[in-house]
């Protein structure tokens, strides 16, 4: 389990969403499910806080997006287009309606179970977008709001990248803000969903 404890992760994340979503990239996400263990490297990131068009919280606290401006190191977890999942870190300091959604991650340990999640699906495609980390990790609203420095999933921090190890693009998939370079992902890693 994570060596940080809930306080010091919430410490560390309460940051600016941008900020957050670089400092994520290199750290590992543990999921425990059916008796295992997987562990994957987030690799891809975007950031989202409530000054921006783009972010659920922009329209204020709703019963949806209340955890967003809790404390930092929470899951925030919403159910898209009628059928996928995407996973989110709460960053920031209170208030601040920031969350990191989780775009793509590199499995480190645990890939058999992945795959039986995502039957038909193997390698790259497992992991390599938000509903695919969703749907290989089990990930759906029963975890929303749930304290990410605890089992049955868990961040642990890694010391942060390399601006140098870091490329900056625009977001994928909205409609406002599609300007706005909050797109993070490890360089040359072939887990990111898109290039």
């Amino acid at each position: 389990m994570s060596s940080f404890r809930p306080e010091t992760l919430q410490q560390q994340l309460a940051v600016p969403a941008a900020e957050a979503a670089q400092r994520l990239l290199g750290s590992t996400l543990v999921r425990q499910l059916d008796g295992a263990t997987c562990r994957l490297k987030i690799v891809e990131t975007e950031a989202y806080d409530a000054s921006d068009a783009a972010s659920h919280s922009n329209w204020g606290i709703t019963p949806r997006t209340a955890v967003m401006f809790g404390p930092a190191g929470f899951a925030y977890v919403y159910f898209t287009y009628g059928r996928h999942h995407c996973f989110n870190i709460v960053t920031g300091q209170p208030g601040a309606g920031s969350a990191i959604l989780i775009r793509a991650l590199e499995p480190l340990e645990g890939v058999a179970l992945l795959e039986q999640n995502r039957p038909g699906h193997s390698g790259l495609d497992l992991t390599n977008g938000p509903a695919k980390l969703c749907q290989a990790l089990q990930i759906d609203k029963r975890l929303y709001g749930h304290d990410l420095g605890q089992p049955p999933l868990w961040l642990e921090l890694s010391p942060p990248l390399s601006r140098q190890l870091i490329t900056t693009t625009t977001r994928i998939g909205i409609s406002q803000a599609k300007d706005t370079a909050w797109r993070f992902y490890i360089t040359g890693n072939p887990y990111v969903s898109k290039l």
